[in-house]
């Protein structure tokens, strides 16, 4: 939809004075009580919680409402909702599953409001499997002990549950701008959010660029697995959130802990863009990682085999291709035959028989790809980052949850619930200041933007950098070698007319590559600070564990000349997100 114009803005118009990409100056404006980045799980929970408050809420979203990365989970979201199952169960899972690095305190919130939670989405309109009894049928995946992960049309979950969200902001009349591309976050002269500015694509319009002015922001924008060459990830998981977030000055942490999926269907060793996932839930079923020769090489590296957490599987996978200089393992579920496939995963089914493989026949080629980033912008319990009134949730998220390694299936459960936490915390901060909506007063647009553009192409570059040296396997080598061809692409960034009388022009694919460069400099200066193996980072130069001098975060904040601030916690705890006078 055409975002509904309130205000208009000349050329000249003073909107902004942080640290901003290269970009128009906002040619149109809206005033809300709330803007919310993201349409997945975590955003529109937040939306219509803050909705149902009465507040004023605007939903902007990269693509359609349903285009997000939430659509594309398959597996389920886990919760104690079993019989015999407690939240005390499930944080055991996830604290092992986090190998050390898991904010105990935001894993017990997690697991604790879970379940309800997910109730309330039941009440939202999301249907998910019944067992023949009439309950939730319940799977188990990889680091769970028990069945608890609910599922919906057996393997599309996240597509049921993008279904009923997007449903429930429709009836509700939520105000959305879809195709909307967000630039740079607003403040006033304080330094509180202000709202965002963005660029609407696709309205025939020569400069699509507008603002939202609202006091609380939510970051919902999902994750930068387009950071790598192969990803779970669908093309708009660019890590613009967290770029916007280091750009306003916010703190990111333990963007080195990227989960690579184990199992990515392999579509030969130059597949780039988003690749089919195998779910995790089909090994949680019964099915075996077997190498070429059909033996099981995951018996004996874990107690819990193929079911063990996903860090370990993608290791166990990896290894074994480099004993046998294999480009992919295999998963092999032909003893479930075809009824159960077409039961219970008719869309990994569909996805592998498009690609010419008969899962039901033949095993299937797969391998390790990236999938899901466990950290991104620092937020406390309720959300809330280190930029007063800016709040994130989902992948975008640190919110301690996942520590080194995500426990699978967690994800959509952290987007809920926190979700609903940064609902509360806004609603209840705007009772506290009265009926009265607080207009924010954005300071003014720089003359020289601090951030210049990489050119489109850069994309690629910056793509094939990443999956070389900060993959699955990295190394000090790799990573010195990724930080010194990112630093000449980041040095080579201009405004000014190059050489040849050129400049990257202001555009969507130049500000994709210009966000997808800041995540990969930060994930590449973290990963090269953490000298040891921990969790999904693995440094064969590092091969142990290290809880001496690594049992502690990694926080990088973004200067005002562009360089990285990196350095350490002082122990596992996160400092406060706020000063004592700002609770």
């Amino acid at each position: 939809m055409r975002p509904p114009v309130a205000h208009h803005h000349p050329r000249t118009s003073a909107l902004r004075a942080r640290p901003c990409l290269h970009a128009p100056a906002p040619g149109w404006s809206i005033d809300a009580d709330v803007v919310v980045v993201g349409s997945g799980v975590a955003g529109l929970t937040a939306a219509l919680r803050c909705e149902a408050a009465g507040l004023t809420t605007v939903v902007v979203t990269k693509a359609r409402l349903d285009d997000g990365s939430t659509r594309w989970a398959q597996g389920g979201i886990a919760a104690a909702l079993g019989e015999g199952d407690t939240p005390e169960q499930h944080l055991a899972d996830t604290l092992v599953a986090g190998a050390g690095l898991c904010d105990e305190d935001a894993v017990r919130i997690l697991v604790t409001e879970g379940p309800d939670a997910v109730r309330r989405l039941i009440e939202t309109g999301a249907h998910f499997d019944e067992s023949e009894g009439g309950g939730l049928e319940l799977t188990r995946e990889g680091g769970h002990h028990r069945r608890r992960i609910a599922h919906a049309g057996g393997d599309a979950t996240g597509a049921e549950i993008s279904r009923a969200l997007v449903e429930a902001a429709q009836a509700r009349g939520v105000r959305t701008i879809e195709n909307a591309l967000v630039l740079d976050l607003l403040t006033d002269a304080e330094g509180r959010t202000a709202g965002v500015t963005l660029h609407v694509m696709g309205e025939g319009q020569h400069d699509g660029v507008g603002a939202v002015h609202a006091p609380a922001v939510v970051l919902a924008t999902g994750g930068m697995g387009q950071v790598f060459s192969a990803t779970t990830n669908p093309s708009v998981s660019t890590g613009d959130g967290v770029a916007l977030a280091l750009r306003a000055g916010a703190e990111v942490s333990d963007l080195e802990f990227v989960q690579f999926h184990p199992t990515v269907l392999f579509l030969g060793a130059d597949a780039e863009g988003q690749q089919p996932l195998v779910s995790e839930a089909v090994r949680g079923e019964g099915a075996h990682l077997v190498d070429a020769d059909g033996v099981r090489f995951m018996v004996g590296q874990h107690e819990l085999a193929e079911l063990a957490p996903r860090d370990i599987v993608a290791k166990g996978i990896m290894r074994r291709m480099q004993e046998q200089d294999a480009e992919h393992m295999f998963l092999d579920a032909r003893h479930f035959g075809a009824r159960m496939w077409e039961h219970r995963f008719p869309t990994i089914l569909a996805a592998c028989r498009a690609h010419g493989i008969d899962p039901v026949h033949e095993p299937i080629p797969i391998a390790p790809a990236a999938h899901y980033a466990s950290g991104g912008v620092r937020t406390d319990s309720r959300g809330r980052t280190t930029v007063p009134g800016l709040y994130a949730c989902g992948e975008v998220a640190c919110t301690g949850v996942h520590g080194a390694n995500r426990l699978a299936s967690n994800s959509l459960l952290e987007g809920l619930v926190y979700a609903e936490r940064i609902a509360a915390d806004i609603v209840a901060d705007r009772a506290q200041d009265g009926p009265h909506t607080r207009v924010p007063q954005p300071v003014p647009y720089p003359e020289v933007p601090a951030h210049p553009l990489l050119a489109s192409e850069d994309r690629f570059a910056i793509q094939r950098i990443m999956t070389d040296g900060a993959g699955v396997l990295r190394s000090a080598d790799s990573l010195a070698r990724a930080a010194d061809q990112l630093q000449r692409l980041h040095a080579n960034a201009r405004v000014e007319l190059d050489e040849n009388g050129k400049t990257a022009e202001p555009g969507v694919d130049t500000w994709e590559a210009t966000n997808l460069l800041c995540v990969a400099r930060v994930l590449v200066a973290a990963a090269l600070l953490r000298e040891e193996t921990r969790g999904c980072h693995w440094r064969e130069d590092r091969p142990d564990r290290d809880d001496t001098a690594w049992h502690r975060h990694i926080v990088v904040r973004l200067n005002p000349d562009r360089t990285l601030a990196v350095h350490p916690t002082d122990t596992a705890d996160f400092p406060p997100t706020r000063q004592p006078q700002e609770q």
